[in-house]
């Protein structure tokens, strides 16, 4: 997401100013959510979610800045719980580069997440630190995204910190620190191996990028898996859904983002102008956005990335390594 995020989010934050810090939002009995952002002049943090558990508390995704992990470990603390595990949704940085520093904090947790990193370290994750770089030495990148990218790097370096301590490698109820859970493994969508979870005592489903607002992430997708995962959680008894990016959705807010998502892929694969396929985006979505200029204007570009992105890969990223592309429909 790196260029798109460089090519379309002016810089409005000095090199010096931060974000305000992300504060822990109770969503349901004993499940916070620690919101992440998307915001100019910087790279994104993904959403958290936090679950009470008989051992300790879940963490589902650690975010990529010191202030999202710091606000993990406050909740952590004025719970009075240890942090007894992490599931990883993905491997995207904005999602795991916590992993470390909650590691650090709490070395007895344990990380549950899809073999899929393995696989990006070695190729996706191992090219952006070899084009960081550049990036580095560009003095029209604002210094707040190169230091980012900086940190993005060095996270990489350490790869062997991000991998899991139990693969999840399947589909199925599983216990993890005393609480149990539906783990569903969905191959080939966001990237070659997503988590999403569903707790059915609060009824809350926590999806990764599988959902992500104002615009879907294709950098590493196969978007036939992609609403195939979609489907198959649409078929859930949630009550609540968690995206990897934006707040949390009913289930009609998800159908919308699912038949949304499903007409934009139709309509890259299609001779139809990418400013086209832009519009009908956006105006899909327009239930689920806030309606400000500069969320309308990032969602414009990037969703316009994306059609190149698509359409220069035969309807997928150069990362998908799934069979042929289908119709969406």
């Amino acid at each position: 997401m790196l260029a798109a995020v460089l090519a379309f989010a002016p810089a409005v934050y000095a090199a010096d100013e931060l974000p305000a810090p992300a504060k822990a939002q109770s969503i349901a009995t004993g499940v916070w959510l620690v919101p992440g952002g998307l915001w100019p002049g910087r790279q994104p943090d993904g959403n958290s979610v936090v679950f009470d558990a008989p051992l300790g508390v879940v963490v589902v995704d650690t975010g990529r800045h010191e202030w999202h992990r710091d606000a993990i470990l406050k909740l952590a603390k004025d719970q009075g719980r240890d942090v007894v595990a992490i599931v990883n949704t993905h491997w995207h940085l904005d999602h795991v580069s916590g992993n470390p520093a909650l590691r650090a904090a709490y070395p007895r947790l344990r990380v549950h997440a899809s073999d899929a990193i393995d696989e990006a370290l070695a190729g996706f994750l191992a090219k952006s630190a070899q084009e960081s770089a550049a990036y580095l030495r560009d003095e029209s990148i604002p210094a707040t995204m190169r230091a980012d990218i900086a940190a993005d790097a060095a996270t990489v370096q350490n790869g062997a910190a991000l991998r899991s301590d139990v693969v999840i490698d399947r589909s199925g109820p599983q216990e993890v620190g005393g609480r149990k859970f539906e783990l569903h493994l969905a191959r080939d969508a966001v990237t070659a191996g997503d988590v999403w979870i569903y707790e059915s005592r609060t009824r809350v489903a926590v999806l990764g990028d599988l959902v992500t607002l104002p615009a879907p992430f294709l950098d590493t997708a196969c978007p036939q898996g992609w609403l195939e995962a979609l489907r198959k959680i649409e078929r859930t008894d949630f009550l609540t859904a968690i995206p990897g990016h934006g707040k949390p959705l009913t289930r009609t807010q998800l159908g919308i983002y699912i038949s949304s998502l499903a007409a934009f892929i139709d309509c890259a694969r299609s001779a139809e102008p990418a400013a086209t396929c832009s519009a009908q985006w956006l105006a899909a979505v327009r239930p689920l956005l806030s309606g400000d200029a500069a969320e309308t204007a990032l969602a414009t570009g990037l969703t316009n990335y994306y059609v190149d992105l698509l359409r220069e890969n035969g309807g997928r990223s150069a990362y998908c390594k799934a069979g042929t592309v289908e119709s969406s429909g």
